[in-house]
């Protein structure tokens, strides 16, 4: 038993990461933006939940290494980005999930996004889709959906 407490004691800490803290607002599927599909069609496409959350993953793990862009996400808390990201395209997609992220507007505001930086955000966006092979058809549905939000992430 002694050999197993300093084991434990010597172990490297396991730390996982957290979510920061933010202000209170209100949640609703209304703040991801736009109203979902309708059908299982487009989240099929996707090769379902697990297909779409290796694309968030990879669009997430893109645009924080991205030269172009990865400055636009250096304060983020990349935890919650990855998170909500699936949530907002699980709901968009009809699977069945409900978006708990803050509105578009209020989660832009402050990054000074240009049209070139949104423009490789979509890049990358393609790419990951691309690596899942994600149909053309159903990743230009997605960007579709996508598109109207332009307006409150371009901020400069």
């Amino acid at each position: 038993m002694k050999h197993l407490v300093i084991a434990l004691a010597l172990a490297p800490t396991l730390v996982l990461a957290q979510e920061q803290p933010v202000d209170p607002y209100t949640q609703s599927n209304a703040n991801a933006g736009a109203s979902p599909v309708t059908g299982a069609t487009l989240l099929e496409a996707f090769h379902g939940k697990a297909g779409l959350d290796r694309v968030v993953d990879d669009f997430v793990d893109r645009i924080t290494t991205d030269p172009r862009i990865a400055d636009v996400f250096k304060s983020h808390d990349i935890v919650r980005l990855r998170r909500t990201l699936k949530e907002q395209f699980c709901y968009l997609l009809n699977g069945g999930c409900d978006y708990t992220g803050r509105e578009m507007t209020s989660v832009h505001k402050d990054l000074g996004v240009t049209t070139a930086e949104f423009n490789f955000l979509v890049e990358d966006l393609q790419a990951a889709m691309d690596r899942e092979q994600v149909p053309f058809a159903a990743q230009n549905r997605l960007l579709a959906l996508l598109a109207p939000m332009k307006r409150p992430i371009v901020t400069r």
